[in-house]
């Protein structure tokens, strides 16, 4: 039962996702869903709950579907279709709950969770992270960079929210910001080198933007 699920949930986010362009498409919950996989065997965590939180992780986000946010309608109402226990989908929603950064970052109460929210992270980093973070911008209309405008640091949750950026200034508010805040070794140890290869990218991208490269 438990892979039929698995099967019907990616199949779900397949359509779900079919006509967003801003980095949070289809593929990011699927890759999201095979790192998360990874690094709860690591980390003996319960996989199917790690796997059906990481798959579902976005489907009632604030940004995507704000009116199922609080309550994770969509998620509630897949589960309950596949008639999956009460306990999970609690579990799960509060997996989904505590993923997202938002500014004020939550470390979550499980492993599970742990698992899932490193997962997500991580897909916020290196090259796929660099190529996200220009799609979401190009996709919400911000600038690549501006000199004049200088990254905000230390903002609350709702200040996080209602910030508008550049895309460069993005990698300070938060991308350079999420090798500190993985929860377990088997992540903290992928974002080694992810990290690194987006401060180089960056480091190049102001050298070239002055002329000097």
């Amino acid at each position: 039962m438990e892979e039929a699920v698995i099967q019907k949930a990616i199949q779900y986010i397949k359509e779900y996702f079919a006509d967003d362009y801003s980095g949070h498409d289809y593929w990011h919950s699927f890759r999201v869903y095979k790192l998360a996989e990874e690094i709860a065997k690591k980390e003996q965590a319960n996989l199917f709950v790690v796997r059906l939180a990481a798959l579902l992780h976005d489907v009632d986000d604030r940004k995507i579907s704000p009116d199922t946010y609080e309550e994770k309608g969509n998620a509630v109402s897949f589960m309950k279709q596949c008639g999956i226990d009460d306990r999970i989908i609690s579990d799960v929603c509060t997996i989904i709950e505590e993923v997202s950064f938002e500014g004020n970052p939550v470390t979550p109460q499980s492993l599970e969770g742990k698992c899932v929210q490193d997962a997500d992270r991580l897909d916020a980093i290196g090259a796929i992270g660099i190529a996200r973070a220009f799609s979401y911008g190009g996709n919400h209309n911000r600038v690549i960079y501006d000199p004049d405008s200088k990254p905000s640091l230390n903002m609350t949750g709702d200040e996080y929210r209602n910030h508008i950026s550049t895309t460069i200034n993005h990698f300070y508010e938060k991308l350079f910001l999420l090798k500190e805040l993985l929860n377990t070794s088997t992540a903290k140890e992928i974002a080694e080198h992810r990290d690194r290869f987006m401060h180089e990218y960056v480091d190049e991208f102001l050298l070239e933007w002055e002329g000097k490269r």
